[in-house]
C-alpha cells in the first residue's frame, strides 16, 4: 500500500517516519532493536485499510532517522519522549501507541510518561523481568562483536547500503541491522541497557488505558511469562497468544484482525469519552469489556 514518508526536527535530531492511511484514528506503531519501520509496514497497510492511519516512526539510531552515537539517545525513556514528540508535531492529543520487542518497552515508557496521550497500547512481545538474564547473555557478545569486529561490519554494511532493499521481499523486514556501523549498533544497546527497560510493576498496575499484549512461547527474550505477567498487572489488558515468533510478519491475518478489532473498540470507547458522561446507551461495552466470547480485563486468550 502507498505510504508517505517524513521528516521533522527533534531538538538536536532528525528523525524519519512513514504515514500509512489518513483520518483521526491515529496509531503509532514501533520497530524492535536494530531494526526499523519495514518490520511493521505490512501490518501498517493492512490496519489502515481497516480506517486507521498508521504511523511508523525510526527511533534514533534506526532506519533513515539520524544516528547519535551516545548511548543517552537510546535510553528507553529517552526514545519514549521521542514518540511524545511526534504526537506533538502530528498534532494528536490522543493515539493508540504501539510496538514489538524494544517498541512494546518504549510504548509501556510513554504510557508512564503521559498517560493522558496515550487513548490504548498494543504490547507486542514485551521484554521484561522474566527476560533480563537471556537479554544479558544475547546483547553482551554482540556489543563484543561490536567492538572487536568493527573492519568486517564496517565492509558488511558498506554492502548491504547498495541494495535495493524494496527487491528483497519479506526478507527487507529483518534487513535493518546489517547496515549499520559497528559504533551505531554499540551505542544504542549500550542505551538500552543503561536505561530503565520498562515501569515498574506498581507503575504498570497503574496505567488504566485498554491494552492488547501479544505474546509467544517460541524464544526466551520475549517469554510468554513475560505477556502473561504484564497482561495480569495492566487493570485493563487482554493478553493474546501468537503461534510463532513471525506469525505477525509472515502469516498475519489472523493477530491483524484481533488487532483491528481492538482499535475499533478503542475508537468507539474514545468517541463516548470525548461525547460526555451518559452518551453510552445501555449494554454498551468498551474495549476493555467482556461480551460473548471475549476477554475481560487481566484474562489469558490462546486464539
Amino acid at each position: 500500500m502507498p505510504h508517505e514518508v517524513r521528516r521533522f526536527r527533534d531538538g538536536d535530531l532528525t528523525l524519519a517516519y512513514e504515514v500509512h492511511g489518513t483520518g483521526s484514528r491515529t496509531v503509532v506503531y514501533l520497530h524492535g532493536l536494530l531494526l526499523d519501520a519495514a518490520v511493521n509496514r505490512r501490518l501498517a497497510g493492512d490496519l489502515a485499510n481497516r480506517g486507521n492511519r498508521v504511523v511508523l516512526l525510526d527511533l534514533p539510531g534506526h532506519g533513515a532517522s539520524d544516528r547519535p552515537r551516545r548511548a543517552a539517545a537510546h535510553r528507553m525513556d529517552a526514545y519514549a519522549r521521542r514518540v511524545l514528540h511526534l504526537l506533538d508535531e502530528l498534532q494528536v492529543d490522543r493515539a493508540v501507541v504501539g510496538g514489538m520487542s524494544l517498541g512494546a518497552d518504549v510504548a509501556l515508557q510513554l504510557a508512564l510518561q503521559a498517560p493522558e496521550r496515550v487513548a490504548g497500547m498494543v504490547v507486542e512481545m514485551p521484554v521484561l523481568e522474566n527476560a533480563t538474564p537471556f537479554a544479558a547473555l544475547v546483547f553482551t557478545p554482540i556489543l563484543s562483536l561490536a567492538y572487536y569486529a568493527k573492519p568486517l561490519l564496517r565492509t558488511t554494511a558498506s554492502w548491504a547500503r547498495r541494495v535495493p532493499r524494496h527487491r528483497l521481499g519479506p526478507i527487507d523486514q529483518f534487513f535493518g541491522p546489517l547496515v549499520l556501523e559497528p559504533e551505531e549498533i554499540m551505542s544504542v544497546i549500550h542505551g538500552v541497557l543503561v536505561g530503565p527497560v520498562a515501569p515498574t510493576a506498581d507503575q504498570r498496575r497503574a496505567m488504566t488505558m485498554p491494552t492488547l499484549v501479544i505474546g509467544h512461547g517460541a524464544d526466551r527474550l520475549h517469554p510468554l511469562g513475560d505477556a502473561l505477567m504484564l497482561a495480569r498487572q495492566l487493570p485493563n489488558a487482554r493478553l493474546v497468544q501468537a503461534r510463532s515468533l513471525f506469525e505477525l510478519r509472515l502469516a498475519p491475518a489472523r493477530l491483524t484482525g484481533t488487532i483491528a478489532d481492538f482499535l475499533d473498540d478503542v475508537w468507539d470507547a474514545e468517541a463516548d469519552r470525548r461525547a460526555g458522561p451518559g452518551s453510552a446507551g445501555p449494554g454498551s461495552a468498551g474495549p476493555g469489556s467482556a461480551g460473548p466470547g471475549s476477554a475481560g480485563p487481566g484474562s489469558a486468550v490462546g486464539i
